[in-house]
C-alpha cells in the first residue's frame, strides 16, 4: 500500500500523471476555477473526456467497454431496452462532457435526457439532438433542477471529484428532491484510490476517494446502497493500468 507522501502512476493523459497523498485533507485543496480551466483547454472528443486514455496503445476501448458494463448493471438493476426490463422516461447526466454517456447510453433507454455540464463548447453537439431535453452549462455545485421535473435515473459518472465533501453532499441532497419517489434510482460511476488516503490530481484539481470515503459520503447524505459493483473489463498493459471504477446505485 502508498504511504503518505508517496505517489502512485496512473494512465491518465497524454503523459503519465502523478495522484498525491497529501497530508491534509485532499478535498479542501479543490479549486473549481483550476479544474474548470483545465477543462476548458481539453479537446471536444472521446479522448479528451477520458483524460487521453484512448490514444495510449492498447487501451483504445475503454469507453465502449465502460458503456457495456454500464448497461450491465442497470440491467442488473431492472432498466434497459431488452424484455423484462424497463426504459425510463426521464433521466439526468451530470457531468455530461461531449455527451458519451448520454448518447451512448442514456437516449437508448429514457424518452428525454437533461444535461448537466459547466463547459459550453463540450455539449454544443447536443443541441436539438432528439431525446436531449434541458442543457445546464453549471457546475454541480451550482445545478439547481427546473421546478416540476422528476427523474427516474440520474447519473453520476467521472466528475464528482472536482466536489469536495460538503459540495458532494449537497449534490446528492439535492438529488433527492428530484428523484421520482420509489423507483428513481442514483448512480454514481467514479475511479477509487487503492492507497491508504483519498488521492489529489494536482493537474486538473480534483480527487479520487476511497470505496470507505463514497460510503461514508453517500450515508451523510441519507442514501442508502441498493447495488454496488466493480467495473470489468478494462485493459491492463504493464506497467500501465486503470485504477479500479465502481458503479454505486443509491436511493432514499
Amino acid at each position: 500500500m502508498d504511504k503518505s507522501g508517496t505517489s502512485k502512476v496512473v494512465p491518465g493523459g497524454p503523459t503519465e500523471r502523478k495522484l498525491s497523498l497529501s497530508q491534509s485533507k485532499p478535498d479542501s485543496m479543490i479549486d473549481t476555477k483550476k479544474g474548470k480551466e483545465y477543462w476548458e483547454a481539453i479537446s471536444a472528443d472521446h479522448n479528451g473526456m477520458l483524460g487521453g486514455i484512448p490514444a495510449i496503445g492498447g487501451f483504445s476501448s475503454v469507453s465502449r467497454i465502460d458503456i457495456q458494463g454500464s448497461r450491465t448493471f442497470l440491467a442488473r438493476l431492472g432498466v434497459g431496452v431488452k424484455a423484462g426490463r424497463k426504459g425510463v422516461e426521464s433521466a439526468l447526466d451530470a457531468g455530461a462532457g461531449i455527451g458519451r454517456i448520454t448518447e451512448g447510453l442514456l437516449l437508448r433507454i429514457s424518452e428525454n435526457v437533461d444535461v448537466v455540464e459547466p463547459v459550453a463548447k463540450f455539449t454544443e453537439g447536443l443541441k436539438g439532438k432528439p431525446g436531449v431535453r434541458t442543457i445546464f452549462n453549471l457546475g454541480l455545485e451550482d445545478w439547481k433542477p427546473l421546478e416540476g421535473v422528476q427523474y427516474d435515473l440520474i447519473w453520476t459518472q467521472w466528475c464528482v471529484g472536482h466536489l469536495n465533501n460538503e459540495q458532494l453532499v449537497q449534490y446528492l441532497k439535492v438529488c433527492k428532491t428530484v428523484l421520482r419517489p420509489d423507483s428513481g434510482i442514483i448512480v454514481v460511476k467514479e475511479n477509487l484510490s487503492t492507497s491508504d488516503g483519498d488521492l489529489f490530481d494536482e493537474t486538473d484539481s480534483s480527487m479520487t476517494r476511497r470505496d470507505e470515503s463514497f460510503r461514508a459520503l453517500f450515508e451523510e447524505a441519507g442514501l442508502r446502497l441498493v447495488k454496488t459493483e466493480l467495473q470489468r473489463g478494462f485493459p491492463e498493459i504493464p506497467p500501465r493500468r486503470l485504477l479500479p471504477v465502481r458503479m454505486y446505485a443509491l436511493k432514499p
